[in-house]
């Protein structure tokens, strides 16, 4: 039995469905904020996606590199210049993680990083689904628990890339929220950084009841550490290290 499963024991899965499932919300910088309760979609399992793709431009240079030794076939014996970041030479491991605050006042983080999956019915209400580490089309998915709305008081959700190799330039990532109820959401990570290895990509605040999906999408030079002291969460950082699978 999958994790998807045990969200919903006894019955098929389905989370794009509901009021106004068809339409999209895309948060921008013109639009950057959006209310989960206005859209219906503030309670139950909130799916939370990062997906990513090498970026064409890199399939397309290969493709007018091939037309050109067809042309000139003396080419072929020329030896080929080392570019950085191209697709056959980075192997992107792009990770979602979420920084968690409750309002009992206890926080910390729920990343593939360290094994922190986090748990869906008890605090912090937050779960990772598992690690994507090739860029497979379903991607990384935290579940987020807004039954238990009122015990959370902020969510701050991250992407960084885990290999230390900074190619946020050569991928082209999306993170995609699906409420149980209304239309989905979308913040494309568009933005050219290619020294970022870390990206805060959109918080969740809790004020009064509401909840409040902003688009953060800053991207910093380090990792969670820099995510830490922008975003004021105080908690102890050290070295961390993925199982080998």
């Amino acid at each position: 039995m999958g994790f998807l499963d045990n969200l919903f024991p006894g019955r098929a899965t389905s989370f794009d469905t509901g009021v106004g499932a068809s339409h999209t919300i895309d948060l921008t910088r013109r639009r950057p904020t959006v209310s989960l309760a206005q859209q219906g979609g503030a309670t139950g399992n909130l799916r939370v996606n990062l997906s990513w793709r090498m970026r064409t431009s890199d399939i397309e240079g290969r493709s007018r590199q091939s037309g050109r030794l067809l042309r000139n076939p003396a080419q072929f014996f020329k030896p080929e210049a080392v570019q950085a970041h191209t697709q056959g030479m980075v192997n992107v491991d792009l990770d979602l993680g979420c920084l968690y605050e409750l309002k009992d006042g206890s926080k910390g983080v729920v990343q593939p990083l360290g094994g922190f999956f986090g748990d869906l019915n008890t605090a912090p209400y937050v779960k990772l689904s598992g690690d994507d580490r090739f860029g497979a089309p379903s991607g990384e998915t935290i579940f987020v628990n807004l039954d238990h709305k009122d015990e959370i008081k902020r969510l701050l959700f991250f992407a960084y890339i885990y290999d230390q190799t900074p190619a946020f330039d050569r991928t082209h990532a999306k993170i995609t929220l699906y409420p149980s109820n209304g239309p989905r959401i979308e913040i494309e990570l568009d933005e050219r950084a290619p020294q970022a290895r870390s990206c805060a990509v959109f918080s969740v605040d809790n004020s009064k009841g509401e909840l409040l999906v902003r688009r953060e999408v800053r991207f910093v030079y380090g990792f969670q550490a820099e995510l830490d002291r922008l975003y004021g969460w105080g908690l102890q950082w050290g070295r961390g290290y993925k199982s080998k699978a």
